[in-house]
């Protein structure tokens, strides 16, 4: 019986599969990292073994080693590998230890409830949710009518969404207002003379460059302002503003790397690509400002859940985010009282 016959993707198929930017591939095969396959008319094609080499490749940029040291740990010097595999251990240490806390949680209960003990108030709540983290709340600004907004266990990583006119622009900024020590990144934003040689600059840049992204005066300036230490937390309008698809690919890569003990993030957003609602982790929040002016509200990014469908209505693609740069929405002025 014959074998089914191997598959091969394009560099776009590959790309996707792999999590990575076409461009990045590209660099991996200039630095002889990957090698694709040739149809007869000299495209580039990836197979399965290809494909396991971008994936290897993938996982340990995502531990943080640059392609300098990625490359000495695909010859087999692992000694860069070390510090990187020492850090994503920690990291889950301490989840286990989170888990571990509340497995002693639930033997408690248990216990309580084989000697007649029914759990008292809020604790299976507690047990659900353990752990909260900063909690904020205020009430909404216009276009809203007042109501009061609350947002629990704020995530390192939140994006703001709706459609034009949906007054999200309002609510990040009522965030960085509420929030102790926040602050808020404006679309004016612009980098100081030599701000790309700062150090922190400069490592996200290098960083961002080895996975595919573009060096713009838009994407120093919006490191810059993602590297000052002042702010407990960052507010950034349209974050994908002035950055080509790849750089967004890269950048989001690069801020999900700051694990849970980063600051949190908000960022208003319109692109699929910051926003890939299929790859939004259990550290990640989705913050939807409705069309109709109903009060924000968090969407769980799977689909069928309440609010997944507006979500994505609201996202595009760089390109089509690029032909509606700078588009309002028409309002009407606001009624005298």
């Amino acid at each position: 019986m014959n074998s089914p016959a191997v598959r091969f993707l394009n560099p776009a198929e590959a790309a996707r599969r792999l999590g990575v930017s076409a461009k990045a591939l590209r660099l991996y095969e200039q630095r002889g990292l990957l090698t694709p396959a040739r149809t007869e008319a000299g495209w580039r094609s990836y197979g399965p073994g290809e494909m396991a080499r971008g994936a290897e490749i993938a996982a340990l940029r995502t531990l943080g080693l640059s392609l300098a040291q990625v490359a000495r740990v695909l010859q087999g010097d692992a000694e860069g590998l070390e510090p990187a595999l020492a850090a994503h251990q920690a990291l889950l240490e301490e989840r286990v230890r989170q888990l571990g806390d509340t497995v002693e949680k639930v033997r408690g209960l248990r216990a309580d409830l084989a000697r007649g003990r029914a759990p008292g108030a809020g604790e299976l709540a507690r047990l659900l949710k353990p752990a909260e983290g900063l909690c904020i709340a205020f009430e909404l600004p216009w276009p809203w009518g007042g109501e009061r907004f609350e947002l629990r266990d704020i995530r390192p990583l939140n994006y703001i969404v709706g459609p034009l006119g949906s007054g999200k622009t309002r609510l990040a900024l009522r965030l960085a207002e509420t929030i102790p020590g926040a602050a808020f990144l404006g679309l004016d934003r612009t980098a100081s003379p030599g701000a790309a040689l700062a150090p922190a600059v400069a490592e996200a840049l290098a960083w961002l460059a080895e996975d595919g992204a573009t060096a713009s005066d838009a994407l120093v300036a919006l490191l810059a302002g993602l590297a000052a230490e002042e702010p407990s937390a960052l507010v950034v309008d349209l974050v994908e503003q002035g950055l080509d698809h790849a750089t967004q690919q890269a950048l989001v890569a690069h801020l999900r790397r700051r694990g849970a003990g980063g600051r949190p993030l908000f960022m208003l957003t319109r692109s699929c690509v910051i926003l890939d609602l299929a790859a939004v982790g259990e550290d990640e929040s989705i913050i939807l400002c409705p069309a109709n002016h109903s009060p924000p509200t968090l969407v769980a990014p799977y689909p069928g859940c309440a609010g997944y469908e507006a979500v994505a209505t609201c996202l595009a693609t760089p390109e089509v985010r690029a032909r509606t740069e700078g588009v309002m929405a028409w309002r009407p002025e606001r009624e005298a009282a």
